[in-house]
């Protein structure tokens, strides 16, 4: 995994492989690259690269997140070798928001407005997602954020427990997504029922009403 994201203001760029924690996080900083690694494992989290577009030689970068191909990941991994670090980072270009289809539902038992979808994301297995929409059912096909997906509002998408039950993503709303004319208030983006489950989401693909 690779989420990459600049900030403008810091003149930084966020790469990401690994779900963070500020309590089991220690950081090496040398010259323009600071590494985060898990206290614990030293499993790598996270490198910031400050003056990215020295490194990426482009200063076109904008806040959010970035896609970077294979030959900007080789640059990163440049500039970590340059600095003394044995890290590498992967180019992943894998899609993070894509069309899926709710299988199942039934009642969360540990919450009232909590359901458990299970979702058919294209891959093989359904993925198990806790929602809270109170637009949601079965037979929808509907926007998955999977684990790794960088909101518009900069939170990423982990998984995790909601009140005690497991959950790989989420189901998105179209405010959360930042769409166009976004109501804002709770409720799914419902896709048209010719939406290919499994494929990215690309909203201008896509005759999408809310």
């Amino acid at each position: 995994m690779l989420i990459t994201a600049f900030n403008h203001r810091l003149d930084c760029l966020f790469a990401v492989v690994g779900q963070d924690s500020e309590f089991t996080e220690t950081s090496e900083t040398k010259g323009r690259v600071t590494v985060i690694r898990d206290t614990k494992t030293g499993t790598l989290v996270g490198v910031n690269f400050f003056a990215p577009a020295q490194i990426l030689g482009s200063d076109a970068l904008h806040d959010g997140q970035v896609q970077l191909g294979a030959a900007d990941v080789a640059k990163l991994n440049a500039a970590l070798a340059a600095a003394g670090f044995s890290d590498r980072l992967e180019a992943d270009t894998k899609p993070r928001f894509v069309i899926g289809f709710v299988k199942e539902l039934k009642k969360h038992p540990n919450s009232d407005h909590l359901k458990i979808a299970q979702v058919d994301d294209g891959e093989d297995k359904l993925r198990q997602i806790v929602v809270g929409s109170p637009n949601v059912a079965e037979g929808q096909k509907v926007v998955v954020a999977l684990p790794g997906a960088f909101m518009p509002s900069g939170k990423i998408i982990w998984p995790g427990e909601l009140r005690g039950v497991s959950s790989y993503g989420m189901l998105c709303a179209p405010r959360e997504l930042a769409l166009p004319n976004a109501p804002q208030k709770p409720g799914l983006l419902i896709l048209p029922e010719d939406a290919e489950v499994g494929a990215p989401f690309e909203p201008a693909k896509l005759d999408l009403h809310y």
